[in-house]
């Protein structure tokens, strides 16, 4: 089975070699079906320590890590301005 990938906006550095970033899921309401975005953060692990607040990255899930740290920055596909 291939390994998820998720793409979303770094919203913490602050850790040593682990970055918070927050990815975005728009999904219709089931009676309104208006689209509504939905937000979840997730651990993960940047072993250079090269991605700053504000970047957009995709994620890799991976073994885990640590306590709650399963996945691994694949690449920065946008650094912050």
């Amino acid at each position: 089975m291939p390994k998820k990938e998720k793409q979303g906006t770094v919203v913490s550095n602050k850790m040593d070699k682990t970055v918070v970033v927050k990815v975005a899921s728009y999904d219709p309401h089931p009676k309104y079906k208006k689209i509504i975005e939905s937000n979840k953060n997730y651990k993960a692990h940047d072993a250079q320590n090269e991605c700053n607040e504000g970047d957009v990255v995709r994620i890799v899930e991976s073994k885990p890590i640590s306590g709650g740290k399963r996945w691994v920055v694949a690449e920065v596909v946008e650094k912050a301005r």
